[in-house]
């Protein structure tokens, strides 16, 4: 049997940073937004070939263990074939172990970009496929959701399959993000979470969840209470104490602030006119940064 025929031509694939959990939403609820990673993907006649500007040029293998490289070659074998060569050039903007889902925004560039490289592509593989391929290769579906499809997102898994749904959050909350300068492996934050938690605390953030859903997209004046977490903040705080005492700090003074994903990095979910004095509290040592919430999730784009 033939394999797939590819495209002459390179693809550019935009993939947007996430934050996850959002709080109590854990490994559930995802918020996309505006900073992003391109990549440029093409066919070549042999070998591999990557460039890498920006996050993790210092550091990023250029080989076959690079993510993306690895979520392009599952892809490729899932669409019939892998091509001759690749070259790939990445400008990586997204920090790196920080919590905003550069890993996820990894392996979705890798998985759209194989499929629009490749002729007859999307037939073979559509967005459900897609979220399912994803989730497999990063282990849970909150961030790649997000990343793939844009705005806010809900996770879950049934009989073993990944599916999301998208809505649309508010127009005027504004996320603000404070980035440290050190990173925490996600590892080393998930390994901290207790086998069991007490039923009072699973109440608790059940009811938050739900209610953040409501705050998120209608009534961003509940997003204080909606935020609230007993499930993973408190306990991931040994790996990352100086966010966790951000985090207390700004909710002590009414700022809806969470541990965005694995952490280190904080969220803030402010309103509008809020935001620029938000983002001068947490003082030095943070890189605060007002970012928008992103619409259009992961994105192929023209090359100019």
């Amino acid at each position: 049997m033939a394999g797939p025929a590819f495209r002459a031509a390179a693809v550019r694939v935009r993939t947007p940073a996430t934050s996850a959990n959002l709080g109590p939403g854990f490994d559930a609820l995802g918020l996309s937004l505006n900073l992003y990673d391109d990549v440029v993907v093409r066919v070549a006649e042999s070998g591999l070939h990557i460039d890498i500007a920006g996050e993790g040029a210092d550091t990023l293998p250029r080989d076959e263990s690079h993510l993306l490289v690895r979520s392009l070659r599952t892809t490729f074998d899932l669409l019939g074939g892998q091509p001759r060569g690749l070259e790939v050039v990445c400008a990586n903007r997204i920090p790196h172990g920080r919590g905003l889902g550069s890993s996820s925004a990894a392996i979705c560039a890798g998985i759209v970009a194989a499929r629009a490289v490749t002729i007859g592509g999307a037939e073979k593989l559509d967005d459900a496929a897609m979220l399912e391929l994803a989730t497999e290769i990063e282990g849970h579906p909150d961030n790649v959701a997000a990343c793939l499809m844009g705005g806010f997102t809900l996770a879950w898994m049934e009989s073993g399959v990944a599916r999301a749904i998208r809505m649309d959050p508010a127009d005027s909350i504004v996320p603000v993000v404070f980035v440290p300068s050190a990173a925490v492996l996600t590892e080393t934050a998930r390994g901290l979470l207790p086998r069991s938690v007490p039923h009072v605390d699973a109440a608790a953030n059940a009811g938050r969840a739900a209610l953040l859903v409501e705050a998120l997209t209608r009534r961003p004046e509940l997003l204080l209470p909606a935020t609230e977490d007993r499930l993973h903040q408190d306990y991931r705080a040994p790996a990352m104490p100086e966010s966790v005492a951000l985090v207390n700090r700004l909710r002590a003074d009414g700022v809806p602030a969470v541990i965005s994903g694995a952490g280190p990095t904080v969220l803030a979910l402010v309103e509008d006119g809020a935001a620029d004095k938000v983002a001068r509290l947490a003082g030095e040592g943070w890189a605060a940064n007002r970012l928008a919430l992103d619409s259009g999730g992961t994105s192929v784009l023209p090359l100019a």
